[in-house]
């Protein structure tokens, strides 16, 4: 047992210092985000599992407060409302739960901001193509590959690994970093 949580342990450590890599990516699209929060607009996130959670706990950082005070964000997980995504998945598809989301409220000047590890997932890439013809800015946070996001986003995040848990880890540390970098320069 205590070699499998050295391992998990170390693992994760040699993949954070890796995301010093992509530290231009994380800036990128924190800035990006940071100007939509402050033209009044909303970022608008999306997941599944354990991305899901990922999403409504991101959005939730912003609408109430991550390390500062200060009004409300307005950040919205489209993960959350489960009559609207088991209405649309029983009446369409489950590839439909966020593109008809993003069709009802999203609007120019929004972010969609997409979790995957796989960077695949049928729903995100559909509610990336529907933002993207909305004039969405689309922010994807994937695993090394990018999968079918890495051609569609506007601004990608790759996470330097294949391992999904260690993904998962790196990404709500990203999440963290960017909601701390919109919170500081949102009060300045």
């Amino acid at each position: 047992m205590e070699s499998i949580i050295k391992q998990a342990i170390q693992d994760n450590i040699t993949l954070h210092e890796h995301l010093f890599d992509i530290i231009p990516q994380i800036e990128a699209a924190a800035e990006v985000m940071r100007n939509c929060i402050s033209m009044g607009n909303k970022i608008m996130f999306a997941g599944n599992g354990g991305s899901a959670a990922d999403a409504q706990h991101l959005a939730a950082e912003l609408v109430n407060r991550f390390l500062l005070e200060r009004k409300p964000l307005a950040g919205l997980a489209l993960t959350t409302d489960t009559s609207v995504i088991t209405s649309i998945g029983n009446d369409y598809s489950f590839d439909d739960i966020f593109l008809k989301q993003v069709l009802a409220l999203g609007l120019k000047g929004d972010i969609l901001f997409s979790v995957s590890t796989s960077g695949n997932s049928i729903n995100i890439i559909k509610a990336i193509r529907v933002a993207k013809g909305m004039g969405i800015t689309t922010v994807g946070m994937t695993g090394s590959s990018g999968g079918k996001m890495k051609a569609l986003v506007d601004y990608l995040i790759p996470v330097p690994s294949t391992d999904t848990p260690r993904i998962q880890e790196a990404h709500i540390l990203i999440g963290h970093i960017i909601c701390e970098i919109i919170e500081r320069l949102s009060i300045e």
